[in-house]
């Protein structure tokens, strides 16, 4: 299993509560969720020392639905949402989604 893909919400909040994190809910059935996923790949690659990990919303749609209700931020797909201490600093979903994008959403540590 690749270990950037999340299990449960026991796994976010382990994550979360490490440090800063980045989610990305992915549809692997929907075409803009599969660039979105390529960026979001390219941004992982690019920058290893900050921790990743995505869930499918399909394959995990009471997971993805548990993160919305979590967090206030309603669902989308694709979407990316970047957690700092504790909380949700930053989301952007569909096109907004790019490796820029996430770079700089993440660039302040």
């Amino acid at each position: 299993m690749d270990p950037h893909h999340l299990r449960d919400e026991a796994d976010l909040a382990a994550r979360v509560a490490a440090g800063p994190f980045l989610l990305f809910k992915q549809s692997f059935r929907c075409p803009v969720s599969m660039r979105a996923f390529d960026a979001y790949r390219a941004f992982a690659a690019a920058h290893p020392e900050i921790a990743t990990g995505w869930l499918d919303v399909v394959e995990q749609r009471a997971f993805s639905q548990a993160v919305a209700a979590s967090t206030g931020v309603s669902h989308e797909s694709p979407q990316a949402l970047w957690f700092r201490d504790g909380h949700v600093a930053w989301h952007a979903s569909h096109g907004r989604i790019t490796a820029a994008a996430l770079a700089a959403a993440t660039a302040a540590r």
